[in-house]
């Protein structure tokens, strides 16, 4: 039997960040052979994301970053099964690496995404590599990106949450990240009322009917008593029309008004885990 020495085990650990005990084993049973024994590690990882398939992955880091122009803000999430698991700087070095190949490549969608590299293994790949290192389902559960003259990112503390956000023009950081920490705080639908979907509108004009009626209200004014709730909805559920959360005397709209009354937000994403 071919002996291993300790460095050979840290060659092969820094290689794969494998642990010490994984990476012994592998090299024991290719005999020193290090693609072999890197195959080996690979072979355990699809082992155990096999079994565990059917586990639920309602964990995960979730973080995001603006691209070095500053044009482009991206965000992914890598889920995981424990809080645990979230919290190990392995797991979260991985989805940082995720991130920054979403902001170098700039992937059309979450299957693209998959198929780059990183180190010239295919995302989707590591990502079956690494959940025989951590002995948990990993899945890359969302990735999604803006666009704009200038844009934000925002990562709230913890890794759960992230936000980011586009603008027509550019315009200082302190505003930018002032919008993307109030979509993280109060979960907009849309940016404004004409962009909120008709499905949408339609289901709160009919729970707005429904509740006038139940409060007793003539059936024939239970419709203007939906369309005024259903502009409270717009003010509490659009961006620009929500109260800003650092001064609930001002709307965004007006926020962002008075830093420079062209400005326009192109869109915005916010993805949370737990």
């Amino acid at each position: 039997m071919t002996k291993i020495s300790a460095a050979e085990v840290a060659k092969l650990r820094k290689m794969t960040g494998a642990g010490m005990m994984d990476c012994k084993k592998a090299l024991t049973e290719s005999n020193g052979n290090f693609d072999e024994a890197i195959d080996f590690l690979r072979k355990k990882g699809q082992k155990v994301a096999g079994k565990r398939a059917d586990r639920d992955t309602s964990e995960g880091a979730v973080l995001a970053k603006n691209t070095s122009d500053g044009k482009r803000a991206v965000i992914v999430a890598l889920n995981c099964e424990t809080d645990f698991v979230a919290k190990n700087d392995d797991f979260v070095k991985f989805a940082r690496q995720i991130l920054d190949i979403a902001a170098e490549k700039n992937p059309a969608n979450l299957d693209e995404l998959l198929n780059s590299e990183i180190n010239g293994v295919k995302i989707s790949e590591e990502i079956i590599h690494q959940t025989g290192i951590i002995g948990e389902k990993i899945q890359l559960g969302y990735y999604d990106k803006i666009e704009g003259e200038s844009v934000a990112s925002y990562i709230h503390i913890g890794n759960k949450l992230a936000s980011i956000a586009g603008f027509t023009k550019i315009i200082d950081e302190h505003t930018r990240k002032d919008v993307v920490m109030q979509i993280a705080a109060m979960n907009p639908i849309a940016v404004d009322k004409d962009d909120v979907s008709q499905n949408i509108i339609d289901k709160e004009i009919e729970i707005g009917k429904e509740l006038a009626v139940q409060e007793g209200k003539p059936e024939d004014l239970a419709e203007k008593i939906a369309l005024g709730r259903l502009n409270k909805f717009f003010k509490e559920n659009t961006l620009l029309n929500q109260q800003w959360v650092k001064d609930n005397k001002k709307t965004i709209r007006d926020f962002l008004k008075e830093v420079d009354s062209e400005v326009k937000v192109t869109g915005f994403k916010r993805y949370s885990v737990s």
